[in-house]
């Protein structure tokens, strides 16, 4: 399995209600150094709906301008739907929503 098949794999077992950075994606996809890469496969992914997108955010809790679903206004939409409270700033509290990547469902 290639690298983006790998993050695809892991961003579908974050749960609703949880988010995850581009950096831990990375880490748990083999490589922690590869964070861009995490962001280039999911503006690329060939499954929408199927792998949860939204559900990732930068490691400070900010929502990303160049979310490829709309921006961050969809994405927090799509964020606060699930349970997700997102700041005035578009940051997610992190020490409150992060996965721990040790367990989620797949879609």
């Amino acid at each position: 399995m290639n690298f983006f098949e790998t993050v695809y794999e892991v961003v579908k077992k974050i749960p609703r209600g949880k988010v995850a950075s581009y950096g831990q994606i990375a880490s748990l996809a083999g490589n922690r150094r590869m964070a861009r890469q995490v962001g280039w496969a999911l503006h690329v992914n060939p499954y929408p709906g199927a792998v949860p997108c939204h559900r990732v955010v930068m490691k400070d809790g900010s929502l990303t301008e160049s979310f490829a679903f709309g921006g961050a206004c969809v994405q927090r939409a799509m964020l606060e739907s699930e349970g997700v409270e997102v700041g005035d700033d578009f940051k997610v509290d992190m020490k409150r929503f992060q996965w721990d990547g040790t367990q989620g469902e797949e879609l």
